[in-house]
């Protein structure tokens, strides 16, 4: 399985090539903080100058999850929640993909409880939830706060004031790496969809 460090710097060469910067920053050997801390300031800085874009991997959203080796709780929800042949459509989507160690912060029981069968819609709507149609690079998100209407039909709040862009309040740690069908943000922490309002 690769760590953390591994897919940062798959990531980085994947969709941050033209910033030297960031491989070095992902070769450094720091703790998780220090790295996201890295990735949210340098995926900033390379997104407001002349850094080319994202460019597609050989794969499909699914594929590139499968392939870094730090989403394999996200790839057994969405198997379970039925998503998986909907995220290899031609989209193109936008995904916000917690980590392994983003699912490991829920309280304990809470993953194990979501794979449940009889849990099924819940799954859906969380997941649903890190998803929005379209393709949305960084450098779309800078200097400004993005509502998006997800998958599940809620909004969510982008926020790409201040060095670094969240998805409300929950820091992205890696952005823009290219998918055939849309791109991968990644976050480190699990979204939640907000309560529906009753009237």
């Amino acid at each position: 399985m690769l760590n953390f460090k591994m897919f940062a710097s798959a990531a980085a060469a994947l969709a941050l090539s033209a910033a030297p910067a960031m491989a070095q920053c992902a070769k450094t050997k720091t703790d998780a903080a220090a790295q996201a801390a890295g990735f949210q300031t340098i995926g900033y800085h390379a997104a407001s100058t002349t850094a080319k874009p994202a460019r597609a991997a050989s794969g499909d959203i699914i594929d590139v999850a499968v392939g870094a080796g730090s989403f394999k709780t996200l790839a057994a929800a969405l198997t379970a929640a039925g998503l998986v042949d909907t995220l290899k459509t031609a989209g193109p989507f936008t995904v916000f993909a917690p980590t392994d160690a983003a699912f490991a912060k829920l309280p304990a029981g809470t993953v194990e409880n979501l794979l449940k069968p009889e849990n099924r819609a819940q799954l859906i709507s969380i997941l649903t939830y890190h998803v929005v149609p379209g393709k949305i690079t960084s450098n779309q998100l800078l200097d400004k706060v993005t509502p998006a209407t997800t998958v599940q039909g809620r909004k969510a709040t982008i926020d790409g004031r201040n060095g670094r862009v969240t998805v409300n309040g929950v820091a992205v740690t890696a952005a823009d790496v290219g998918a055939s069908n849309g791109v991968i943000h990644v976050i480190d922490t699990v979204l939640m969809p907000p309560a529906a309002k009753h009237h």
